[in-house]
């Protein structure tokens, strides 16, 4: 665990160093758990959003795509229970006078139950080595048994307590777990109250007579009030989807962890309409379509597991997370939910408009069944950049630290490097880069020996560099070397621009789904 928190802070500073994210306003000491993406980082962003975008709505007939506004209704908010129920339990420690989410203190302490019982398998698996059986040693081990059932009985007295908002019961938990607090080391807690996360302020130029709205906690209600807009204009027929990346807000109790949870970050959603009872067929559906997209990204399919819910929201029949292995461990990364009619009847009884879709084969009008595919683009963002950073000894002992962001995805493509700076080389090199620039983000570079220059195109995770040497003006050939393997092949200039396609080009994650 020492190592992978290690490695969040070497992605942050990294991070910083090379100009994909700031601290937001760090002139001014920061503010808390905002964050500004610099010239690397938009671009990495801008690719991630490009990948997703392109693989949900150009890669499907029946989704489109929208744009809705940050600011609605105060209305809408209490129709999608924002107002009443978005709230998380606190608790504050009266020694250090921290504050806490109280079901994560929980959630953290089954997490090292966990880490215990997985240890006792890991022991087993290297005393009896090929012959192991992991699943007849979880079910039969007397250790691992216990575990289990403290984990288990932990919790259904969670659910139990959050689904009935039994906010004591909640306290007794953490009490009864001997939980403390990591600061102070006490169990000398306040009693847990609700929070609601929305910002609120106010519409109109005079507070007093002004209406309060909130800034968006989540981009689907925007989806979900657009619901017949789209349908109508775009001729939709059942089952189709919604998408759309935008900006939403949290006031988080304990925003932490870098850019896994901000207070304003970003969406990429899909909300699918089905025709009820057809639900748990596209849930799974887009539970496989999903775990596909992720894995294209070649960042690894054992970073990747599917976790079930155990506390349903209120609008959802089934819901899982498609989980992440950060540097923090697994944690959530996007969310799949099937949520039922909920929202759309919700929005019919607030509004007393009708928000149904007439099928002409059932002869019928109907509220749609909703299946959501949720993904935070900065958890991607950070679930890239942690896969992506490593620390290389090469084989001719130098070392050096190299981004291997997924090409697609890169912020820079290509880099183009005169070996020289004289002999006409760097015009020869300028050439080359007013051809790539039209299709590709390029940089060029000329200052310092060209190792270092590869080193530096290494950190921020350019996948590929063309170097002009004089060969090139005898014989319009250059080398084109490859960030991961740092191997090199001589091409014809002519032929340069069809393979950097060929190589970093969205289609060959497309191609993969």
């Amino acid at each position: 665990m020492a190592n992978q928190e290690d490695l969040l802070k070497k992605v942050v500073a990294h991070a910083k160093e090379y100009g994909f994210v700031f601290p937001s306003s760090e002139i001014y000491d920061g503010l808390g758990a905002v964050y500004d993406y610099g010239q690397y980082g938009s671009e990495l962003k801008n690719n991630i959003k490009s990948f997703w975008w392109k693989a949900m709505v150009q890669m499907h007939e029946n989704i489109v795509g929208i744009d809705a506004s940050i600011f609605m209704h105060p209305t809408t908010w209490k129709a999608s229970g924002h107002v009443d129920a978005f709230n998380d339990p606190l608790v504050d420690n009266k020694d250090s006078k921290k504050r806490y989410r109280a079901d994560v203190l929980v959630e953290d302490h089954i997490a090292k139950l966990e880490g215990k019982l997985n240890k006792e398998v890991e022991k087993a698996r290297k005393r009896f080595g090929d012959s192991f059986d992991e699943a007849q040693f979880r079910d039969t081990n007397g250790r691992v048994l216990q575990y289990q059932q403290k984990i288990n009985d932990i919790n259904d007295r969670l659910k139990a307590a959050m689904d009935n908002g039994q906010l004591a019961d909640l306290k007794q938990l953490i009490e009864d777990l001997e939980i403390v607090c990591p600061i102070s080391g006490s169990k000398n807690w306040t009693d847990v109250r609700q929070f609601n996360l929305m910002f609120s302020t106010e519409l109109g130029s005079v507070a007093d007579g002004a209406n309060t709205i909130y800034l968006r906690p989540e981009t689907a209600q925007g989806i979900f009030v657009n619901f017949l807009n789209v349908q109508k204009t775009g001729r939709m027929k059942i089952p189709f989807g919604i998408a759309q990346i935008g900006k939403a807000f949290r006031n988080e109790i304990i925003a932490r962890q870098f850019i896994f949870r901000m207070r304003e970050f970003e969406q990429m959603e899909m909300q699918f309409f089905v025709k009820p009872g057809d639900e748990m067929e596209w849930y799974e559906y887009w539970k496989e379509k999903r775990m596909n997209w992720h894995n294209a990204l070649g960042l690894g399919e054992d970073n990747y597991r599917f976790y079930d819910h155990l506390n349903l929201a209120h609008y959802a029949n089934a819901a899982c997370d498609i989980q992440f292995n950060f540097p923090m461990g697994f944690k959530e990364l996007e969310g799949i939910h099937s949520r039922t009619d909920f929202d759309l009847k919700a929005h019919e009884k607030y509004s007393g408009k009708k928000l149904q879709f007439f099928d002409p084969q059932e002869n019928q009008s109907y509220v749609p069944y909703v299946v959501e595919t949720s993904i935070g683009l900065d958890r991607t963002f950070l679930a890239v950049m942690s896969a992506a950073y490593q620390q290389e000894t090469l084989e001719d002992g130098s070392e050096r630290v190299v981004l291997k962001i997924p090409a697609a995805l890169a912020p820079v493509k290509v880099a183009v490097l005169p070996l020289v700076k004289k002999d006409g080389l760097p015009e020869k090199a300028r050439e080359i880069l007013d051809d790539l620039k039209f299709d590709y983000n390029c940089q060029y570079d000329e200052k310092d020996a060209i190792g270092r220059r590869y080193r530096r195109q290494d950190a921020i995770g350019t996948p590929y560099c063309v170097t002009i040497d004089h060969e090139s003006l005898q014989d319009n050939t250059v080398t084109l070397r490859d960030r991961d393997s740092t191997k090199q092949e001589r091409l014809h200039i002519q032929d340069l621009k069809k393979r950097i396609e060929t190589l970093v080009s969205v289609n060959t994650l497309l191609t993969k789904l």
